[in-house]
């Protein structure tokens, strides 16, 4: 574990656009003389300290080396041989070197909010010198987004780290760490060890209701100094009950019990041993679910539009409920096309594009669906054409024609950096035509969502399919002791996503998947695999669930025939990914912490 002296980090006033100038209150202090008592003193320098813990969140969803986490999966392929995704994927890594290692950034964020929260909400700070009721108002907005923050960061280790023992059996997340450390406690560091995943994840729910009880649940558009519109973009009440699904659900997944509750017997093999365990986990999940779907403030969500992810407005999508915006080129400059002056870092497979169904919501293996070989991307899940480039597809609206084949403008041979699986990505990026412009530079507006109300809904279908089946609404009882009845069932929840997102009205195929609660379930991964693309969920979702993760990544090849036809072949394999061990449904802990304590315990099939 890493801690850092806090006035190192403190002049970060101009975080998020929110403070002033730090020079209009420090004059010639330099940094290195300021105390800790000084800067409580001061609150644009007290908010600072917390909103590094904002700093620290990436802004743009491809935060890994410019690519997206589904570049180590079977949706897309990376051609940044020199990125982290790229030695993931390789297998090249082990406890010295895990290419996603945040654990030290992690616990860096700890120190900054649990200092905040021992020193900024205190007398000594006053964010509103004049107005005692402001005040306290302000310090009670700070002191649940200091609590939203800390429990993003504590998933954020738990969801990368959170595995299971090879002694015992146990499952384990990573040493709380509920206090500012001091440098006598850090000296100390074997005194540490890691707490169980269950362990951490009631921690980050406790924080996570802290948050709730403290937030608003939506800042208004008005003047209002503590709950405002200048506010808009800040954690909410609802995104701190939203995150609570996520992190329930993560704590629930069969990749995170232990081994008296599931069994892991190897890749994609587990038994239950303790149903009754197993269920009381999922029947978190569904409860916390539930209860945000019933609240009078959440309505539905709506299909995500293109626009809502580049060339945006100003307002934010009613599906996004913690998101970052950003204003760039950088995106189509890692993505598009090589012909479009871009680097086509991530390219989509034809693993994804054959989980997009047709219209009438048939899998395109299935006779019913009406699949046409000879024409393979008409009448597909609308998803498919907001997230894919394919062939004959337009580009933007320049009215061109995205040609893959051997010889044409985004085919193999045009660039090295051309998809290797005839597709390119759609998603996220601006379909400006100005875009093109080589003389002038040209920017979008982007949005990164964190959290979306479809995850609910999905979070809500998975835990419902595992305890009562695809069409029954559950029951629960609720903190009153009330018998509450669910709003939905899993079925009511795919149908409306399946409609609302990708236009399927025929529920011919959904019924024959609700006739069975496994297969339903293979039903709303899928769900999901469609509804996040690039979102980096499907990484981990793999991984909970225990999915196989060596899926060969296929490609198709186009040839234009001589009568101006074209033949698609749709079983080119282009390469395959390393993760062929069960460690690899876990991360290794760093090496260096390992050899500076002892007590942490790694991951299952990493020394």
């Amino acid at each position: 574990m890493q801690f850092m002296k806090l006035n190192r980090y403190l002049c970060s006033c101009a975080v998020l656009g929110l403070l002033a100038s730090c020079s209009d209150y420090l004059g010639e202090k330099p940094t290195s003389e300021w105390n800790d008592g000084y800067v409580w003193t001061i609150p644009e320098l007290a908010q600072g300290v917390l909103y590094n813990a904002y700093e620290a969140i990436s802004k743009v969803p491809d935060r890994y080396n410019g690519n997206f986490l589904d570049a180590a999966t079977d949706n897309a392929l990376t051609n940044k041989y020199s990125s982290s995704i790229y030695k993931l994927v390789s297998g090249d890594f082990s406890t010295y070197n895990y290419p996603l290692n945040n654990w030290n950034s992690c616990f860096n964020q700890f120190q900054y909010i649990n200092s905040f929260l021992e020193n900024g909400l205190t007398e000594n700070t006053l964010y509103d010198r004049v107005d005692t009721e402001k005040d306290a108002a302000i310090k009670q907005r700070l002191m649940g987004e200091a609590h939203f923050l800390r429990a993003y960061w504590g998933f954020q280790l738990l969801q990368a780290y959170g595995g299971k023992s090879a002694q015992g059996g146990a499952a384990l997340g990573y040493p709380l760490v509920m206090h500012f450390v001091t440098e006598e406690e850090a000296a100390n560091i074997s005194s540490y060890s890691r707490n169980t995943y269950r362990e951490c994840a009631d921690q980050i729910l406790a924080d996570l209701d802290i948050a709730i009880e403290n937030l608003p649940k939506a800042y208004q558009n008005n003047d209002d100094a503590v709950f405002g519109k200048t506010h808009i973009g800040r954690p909410t009440s609802i995104a701190a009950h939203a995150l609570k699904t996520r992190v329930a659900l993560y704590a629930a997944s069969p990749a995170y019990q232990d081994d008296d509750c599931v069994s892991l017997q190897g890749m994609d093999r587990y038994t239950i041993v303790n149903k009754e365990k197993y269920d009381s986990n999922w029947m978190q999940v569904l409860k916390i679910a539930d209860e945000l779907l019933n609240d009078a403030t959440f309505s539905k969500f709506n299909a995500l539009k293109p626009t809502e992810l580049a060339d945006a407005g100003n307002t934010t999508p009613g599906d996004f409920l913690f998101r970052f915006y950003f204003s760039t080129k950088d995106m189509e400059t890692r993505h598009f096309t090589p012909y479009y002056l871009g680097d086509a870092a991530n390219v989509p497979t034809q693993n994804l594009v054959d989980a997009y169904p047709m219209q009438n919501g048939y899998p395109i293996d299935r006779a019913a669906s009406g699949y046409d070989a000879s024409n393979p991307y008409q009448g597909r899940d609308l998803r498919f054409y907001n997230t894919i480039y394919y062939h004959g597809a337009k580009f933007g609206t320049n009215g061109n024609l995205i040609d893959v084949t051997e010889s044409g403008n985004d085919g193999i041979m045009f660039s090295r950096n051309s998809s290797k699986t005839g597709y390119y990505l759609a998603k996220f990026l601006s379909k400006q035509e100005t875009m093109l412009e080589i003389m002038t530079q040209k920017n979008s507006n982007h949005y990164n969502p964190i959290l979306r109300k479809v995850e609910v809904f999905l979070n809500f279908a998975e835990a419902s399919n595992e305890l009562f089946g695809p069409t029954a609404k559950g029951t629960y009882v609720n903190d009153a002791g009330q018998t509450v009845t669910c709003k939905y069932s899993a079925y009511d929840v795919i149908k409306m996503v399946r409609k609302t997102s990708g236009g399927i009205e025929d529920t011919g195929y959904l019924d024959e998947m609700a006739a069975d609660k496994d297969l339903f379930r293979k039903l709303i991964l899928n769900e999901r695999r469609l509804e996040f693309a690039f979102e980096n969920q499907r990484y981990y979702d793999l991984r909970r669930w225990l999915m196989p993760l060596n899926e060969t990544i296929k490609g198709v090849k186009v040839v234009k025939n001589e009568n101006e036809t074209f033949t698609y072949d749709t079983d080119v394999n282009v390469t395959e990914y390393k993760f062929d061990d069960i460690r690899y449904y876990y991360a290794p802990l760093p090496y260096s912490e390992c050899v500076k304590n002892p007590n942490l315990i790694n991951n299952l099939g990493w020394k």
